[in-house]
Parts: C-alpha cells; sequence; structure tokens
C-alpha cells in the first residue's frame, strides 16, 4: 500500500466517526496547510490574501469532510477544492475592486517589490511578473506544472480539464512568459 493510499484510508477511517472528524482534520492540517499555503501564495502573491484563501479553503474541507469517498486520492480531491476556491478568490477581488487586469497586475508587482517574502533576483521578479500577467486559469496551470511539478493526469483530476486542453494551456503560458521575458 502506498504511503497515499495509507494516508486517504486513514482520513476515511477517522471521519466514519464524528469523534474523530477532528483528529482526521488536524492530520490534514499538518500534512496539507503549507502546500496548500504555497499554492495560493504562488497565485495571489500577497501573504495575506493568501491566508484568507487558505481559511477559506480549509473551512470548505471541514465542512464537507464527510463526502470524501475515496474515489480519488485525498489529494486530488483536496488540491480541487484548493483550486477552485483560489481562482474564486481572485474573481471576486477582481470584481470587488473594478480593476482592469492591467492595474490588477501593477499592483500585484508592486506587492512583489515591497514584500519582504520575496527575495528573488531581478530574473525571478520578471518570471514572477509574466506569470501575473497570465489568465487566472492559464496561471493556475502554470504553477501546478512548473512550480508543483505536477503529472497531466494528475492536473486533470484536480482541475477538472483535459490533458489535451493542459498540455495546451501549459504551453501557450510558457510562450506567453517567453514573450514577456524576451519583451523586457
Amino acid at each position: 500500500m502506498s504511503t497515499s493510499q495509507g494516508f486517504d484510508q486513514s482520513i476515511l477511517k477517522n471521519i466514519s466517526s464524528p469523534s474523530d472528524k477532528e483528529r482526521a482534520f488536524k492530520l490534514i492540517l499538518s500534512f496539507f496547510e503549507r502546500k496548500v499555503y504555497y499554492q495560493a501564495r504562488r497565485m495571489v502573491l500577497n501573504h495575506d490574501d493568501a491566508n484568507d484563501i487558505v481559511q477559506n479553503i480549509f473551512i470548505k474541507v471541514w465542512l464537507h469532510l464527510d463526502e470524501f469517498r475515496g474515489d480519488s486520492a485525498f489529494s486530488t480531491w483536496l488540491f480541487r477544492i484548493a483550486s477552485n476556491e483560489t481562482l474564486n478568490y481572485i474573481a471576486s477581488q477582481k470584481r470587488r475592486r473594478h480593476l482592469s487586469i492591467d492595474s490588477g497586475l501593477s499592483h500585484e508587482v508592486e506587492q512583489m517589490h515591497s514584500h519582504d517574502g520575496f527575495s528573488g533576483n531581478e530574473i525571478q521578479l520578471k518570471l514572477h511578473q509574466a506569470i501575473q500577467k497570465l489568465p487566472p486559469k492559464q496561471r493556475m496551470v502554470f504553477n501546478l506544472k512548473y512550480f508543483d511539478e505536477l503529472p497531466y493526469h494528475e492536473m486533470s483530476k484536480i482541475l477538472g480539464t483535459s490533458e489535451g486542453a493542459l498540455k495546451a494551456s501549459y504551453h501557450h503560458a510558457v510562450k506567453k512568459i517567453e514573450n514577456f521575458l524576451i519583451g523586457n
């Protein structure tokens, strides 16, 4: 039995008993909170926004934990919630701020320059600027493939998109990033 299957079986066993649900949730938090945070952080860049997203994600996980049936890996189920919540957060922020894409991006880029969490050199800064110019779903695909090194079949389960569409999206993202880096 793989580690993932063992973890999934432990979760399934613990959520079947209401008295053990809290223990299962604590296990999930300890195992996934950091990964979920960095997935969100790469999408929004701002620490506080990422924390808000993570909080929303784990509230949803807690509320729907008993709905996990083990049809897919627990990590797939969790990261699907995380991806959807992150994309929803980005969309709600755009609506709330009534910002154009470019002004929203310049705000994110300013945050990269001023935030203590970004310690990258100029090339890393340009890469992150280029990534932030991608549409949110394309940015998600790029981040999952480039940073998390997820295979397309796993991304397909998380994002509910065909592998072919994901490959095309990643290819377009790479081309846009290359054009940005060459142009700047």
